[in-house]
Parts: C-alpha cells; sequence; structure tokens
C-alpha cells in the first residue's frame, strides 16, 4: 500500500446525496487519492456511477423515522454499534479527511471523525440543513453549501460551494439559448421522482390553455410516472400538441439545452443542471418536502429573476398558461432570464469541493 492520502467519503439514501458525493470521488480520484465510499443500501444502488478503484463499504441503516417503539429503542443501539465500528475502521484506515454528504451513513463516519480529531466536513445540497448534517454542523472543521443561502445554525459558518453537476451537464454549460419567437419552440416538464401528479395534472390542461400564437408552435417533453402516463399523453392528444411523455429521459442536458422554458420541482440538482446551462423557468416546489427545503432551494433563481415561483398550493392550470404565455411571448425577458439563470450557475462547484478537502488535509498535514 502506496501513502496516497485516503478520503472517506459518507452518503446515503437517495440521488441527492449520491450525486454530489459522485462528482467528488471522481476528482478526487483523478487526483491520484484512495477514495472509499460508506453508504447504505439505498445508496449502494447509485454506486454504478462511481469510479471502479473506490472502495464501498455498506452500514446497515436503523433509521430513526420509521418502526414502532421497539424500533425507536433499537436503533440508538444499532447507531452507537456503528459508531464504535466506525472508530475502529478510522483507526485502522487513518483517512486524511472525512466527508458527509447527509443521510443515515453519515451519521458513524462523522461521529467517529469527531471522536478521534480527523479533519472533517459536511456538504449540504438544500438550502435547509438535512436532519443528520443538522446535528454536524458545528461538529466539522468546514460546511459546504449547495444552495445559496443556506439557513444555518447559529456561530455556523458556511462555505458557498454549489452543487456538483453530472459531466453530461457540464459539456452544456452555458449552451446558447434560442429565445421564443413565431418557430417551433421546446417546453421541457421535469417533477423529479417525487410528487409529480400534480405537473401531470395542470401543465396539459395550462398547455392546452394558451393563446393558439404560442401553442401551435410548441413541442412539449414532459416526464411523468408510470400511473400517470395514460392521462397525460391523452391529455396533450385532445388538444392537438406535439409531446413526447415518457417516465424517464435520459438525456435531460441535450434537452434542457434546446428548451425555450422548463417547468419543474426545485430539487437541488434540477435548480443546479438549469442554473449551469441557464434556461428560464417555472418552478413549483414539492410541498411535502421536508423543512419545505425545495422553496429554499429556488430563492436563487427567483431572487435573480430567473425563475417564477408557484406554490403548490397556488398551482392550477389558468394561472401556469398566464405565465407561460408571458416568458413565451416576450423574448427579451425570456433572455434575460436565461442570462440571469447562468449567472446562478456553478459549473466549478466539484472544484470548490476539491478545494475544501485539499485545505483540510493540509491543515493537519503532519
Amino acid at each position: 500500500m502506496g501513502h496516497e492520502p485516503l478520503l472517506l467519503i459518507a452518503a446515503g439514501g437517495t440521488g441527492g446525496h449520491m450525486f454530489p458525493a459522485q462528482a467528488l470521488a471522481e476528482a478526487m480520484v483523478r487526483r491520484g487519492w484512495r477514495v472509499k465510499l460508506s453508504t447504505d443500501a439505498r445508496g449502494a444502488r447509485y454506486t454504478g456511477g462511481f469510479p471502479h478503484v473506490v472502495k464501498v463499504e455498506q452500514v446497515s441503516s436503523a433509521t430513526l423515522a420509521r418502526g414502532g417503539a421497539l424500533a425507536k429503542l433499537i436503533a440508538p443501539l444499532r447507531i452507537a454499534g456503528g459508531v464504535i465500528s466506525a472508530v475502529f475502521g478510522q483507526l485502522r484506515d487513518k483517512p486524511t479527511v472525512v466527508v458527509g454528504f447527509g443521510g443515515y451513513p453519515t451519521i458513524p463516519a462523522l461521529s467517529a471523525a469527531w471522536v478521534l480529531r480527523r479533519p472533517r466536513m459536511i456538504h449540504e445540497q438544500n438550502g435547509v440543513l438535512g436532519r443528520v448534517n443538522q446535528v454536524f454542523a458545528s461538529r466539522v472543521q468546514a460546511v459546504a453549501c449547495g444552495t445559496w443561502p443556506t439557513t444555518l445554525p447559529p456561530g455556523v459558518e458556511g462555505t458557498y460551494t454549489g452543487n456538483p453537476v453530472r459531466l453530461s451537464v457540464l459539456d452544456r454549460a452555458g449552451a446558447g439559448y434560442i429565445a421564443p419567437g413565431d418557430y417551433p419552440m421546446s417546453l421541457v416538464v421535469i417533477g423529479g421522482s417525487q410528487g409529480a401528479r400534480i405537473l401531470s395534472e395542470v401543465v396539459p390542461a395550462a398547455v392546452t390553455a394558451l393563446p393558439d400564437a404560442i401553442r401551435r408552435n410548441l413541442r412539449v417533453a414532459h416526464q411523468a410516472r408510470e400511473e400517470d402516463l395514460p392521462r397525460v399523453i391523452e391529455a396533450y392528444e385532445a388538444a392537438g400538441i406535439l409531446a413526447e411523455v415518457a417516465p424517464f429521459f435520459t438525456d435531460i442536458p441535450r434537452r434542457l439545452s434546446e428548451a425555450q422554458l422548463v417547468i419543474s420541482r426545485s430539487g437541488a440538482s434540477s435548480v443546479a443542471d438549469i442554473s449551469v446551462i441557464g434556461r428560464p423557468s417555472i418552478l413549483i416546489p414539492y410541498a411535502a418536502a421536508t423543512a419545505d427545503h425545495q422553496t429554499a432551494n429556488a430563492r436563487g433563481l427567483v431572487d435573480a429573476e430567473a425563475a417564477i415561483l408557484i406554490p403548490e398550493a397556488a398551482l392550477d392550470a389558468p394561472m401556469l398558461a398566464s405565465h407561460m404565455a408571458a416568458v413565451l411571448s416576450q423574448p427579451d425577458a425570456a433572455n434575460r432570464m436565461a442570462a440571469n439563470a447562468l449567472s446562478q450557475g456553478r459549473p466549478d462547484a466539484t472544484e470548490r469541493l476539491v478545494a475544501l478537502v485539499d485545505q483540510l488535509a493540509e491543515g493537519t498535514a503532519a
């Protein structure tokens, strides 16, 4: 074994945590670091995209949110057991830096790093700290924020890094925007995996209600949940609108780069993609998101006048149609929104994270 520095990354649960973790892993491997990932069963589904040289350790999850009284009694013991084994693991591996991205597996890794005084930091994707990151924010040397501003506990300073985006998005960073006009225009509707039903109900009705001059030029790409597909397809067909409807588009970056307008949830990675590519958007935060973090995620684009925010409770077809028509009938305003979105983008988010890891490593280099 060489003496290359070792980065221990802990992340779990969702793509929101795993994508930025993957971006950092790729960058550190390229720079000659050894990288180890600690994740849970849910996070392990996302490890296919990680570089092959990254060692993956699966920790058994003891989520506090679910289960009956017995599960709630056992969970703290499971967590304590996880922390103890993480302490022994870190005594053996001696990681140079430990980075947590949120989710349950961050608990043992960061607790052990705290006990052993290893250099440690967290990255938060959303404008509101997740539950696990909330606990560790005051117990790490750096808090990297994907969304700015992020609400932090008193006395905790954040560093704005941005949310790392996939390489396929970076390839389209700042792609030229074609303002709306009397020619074919493209509308992209992305709902994220959760709660996209309301978009499937309202968007086709709103498109149908658009003035004919706009509607006849519109091509729609609409991401809808499997169970909503027949209804959404039928709604567009009945209105004579050209629409591609699918549960998943593999080429979202290309579609965003060709879009005149995007209608989306404001999940952290969607917001990052929209701003790095630079497109006007109408954002409808997922109302059930923890601590309403999707509204916080949208704040940067909305304040920069790059996006229009519609709270889910206020969303209906006539209102959405009027906002869409306003963007699609005013090329100058649409151009400004696209430029403003781009100004919010952080295509160098991964490099900023890497710089923080380097600073932590140097602060303790023996």
